[in-house]
């Protein structure tokens, strides 16, 4: 399996999504321009230029018409994917740490980093088919978790949001009314940052990667623990396959702490896990420094991993790989 190595950005990684079809590949980064690419050679299309300030992370609608992105210059705009134009700038007063379109793409959930003295919040806006009819006011916003929330996503029919963040704790919120529903268990829970939260496919369950050095998934509606992956080193980023039973973790230790350690050149790996029988599969070497960010293809025969050296892998499996006996 050769990667094929795609240098578009000069500063690290942060984000990547595959649209729908899965024929591109959006990847955000801390050098303030969101990047397209083809995803089955790698050839860049384009870039989204506006945000001055690192862009933390993507969502492209359905019908890959639409690009959201959030930035640390404290907005969410709303793109063209094809012509790169902006059709319309959400501002808040703190960082823009994650977003996601809704099934319909009518609405965006949106969490907002503490900053000064304001603290995380979770934000639903409703977004326009029309860009000049777009309107600013958030139709919810929640408040509550200490600490940054790092991600939240829809859960079933958009009848839910499911955040998880700084305290570690996973909880689902009713989108109607902003009323908190569930909470995952202390004891079974993770016991620090969660860093990253998926979907899979059918959006039954979802996969969390922690500073705790493990990922776990949840069952989406009873926020039910299923498994635990444990790895040795912090987990930055999750992806689950669409195809085959793998989860796939990626991490590394903190930017900060890189140089005290003896990985040689490439030795930060994305491992793959059996999802039911939790063990470790594999792994795929080559970043330079932790991974910051994976994705799977939707149809499965893919992934791509973006790390703390700038470069984005993006990998397409050998015939043998869908074979794995364990």
């Amino acid at each position: 399996m050769r990667p094929i190595l795609m240098k578009g950005h000069e500063r690290p990684l942060t984000f990547l999504k595959y649209n729908r079809d899965g024929d591109l590949l959006f990847s955000c980064a801390k050098d303030h321009t969101p990047t397209v690419w083809f995803a089955d050679n790698g050839e860049r299309l384009g870039t989204y230029r506006g945000h001055n300030g690192a862009v933390w992370t993507c969502d492209v609608s359905r019908d890959s018409m639409r690009l959201l992105t959030g930035s640390a210059d404290q907005t969410v705009k709303l793109w063209n994917v094809q012509t790169g134009t902006q059709l319309y700038t959400f501002t808040f007063g703190s960082p823009a740490r994650s977003v996601e379109f809704a099934i319909g793409d009518e609405l965006a959930v949106i969490t907002t980093d503490p900053f000064m003295e304001l603290t995380s919040a979770i934000h639903v806006k409703r977004i326009a088919k029309d860009p000049t009819e777009q309107i600013e006011e958030s139709m919810l916003v929640i408040k509550g978790p200490q600490g940054r929330i790092n991600r939240a996503v829809w859960g079933p029919l958009n009848r839910t949001i499911i955040s998880a963040g700084e305290d570690a704790v996973i909880r689902i919120w009713d989108s109607e009314t902003g009323k908190l529903l569930r909470e995952s268990d202390k004891e079974s829970g993770h016991k620090k940052t969660i860093t990253s939260l998926t979907k899979s496919a059918d959006g039954s369950h979802f996969l969390t990667g922690s500073l705790d050095k493990s990922a776990k998934l949840w069952d989406t509606r009873t926020l039910t623990l299923i498994k635990t992956y444990g790895t040795e080193r912090p987990v930055n980023a999750v992806a689950m396959s669409p195809l085959l039973d793998h989860v796939v973790l990626g991490g590394g230790q903190d930017a900060s702490a890189v140089t005290t350690t003896d990985h040689r050149a490439g030795k930060f790996e994305a491992k793959f896990y059996d999802k039911i029988l939790q063990e470790e599969i594999g792994g795929v070497k080559g970043h330079f420094g932790p991974i910051n960010a994976l994705a799977f293809n939707p149809d499965g025969k893919s992934f791509s991993s973006g790390g703390e050296d700038g470069y984005v892998r993006l990998h397409h499996f050998d015939p043998d790989y869908f074979n794995i006996k364990i």
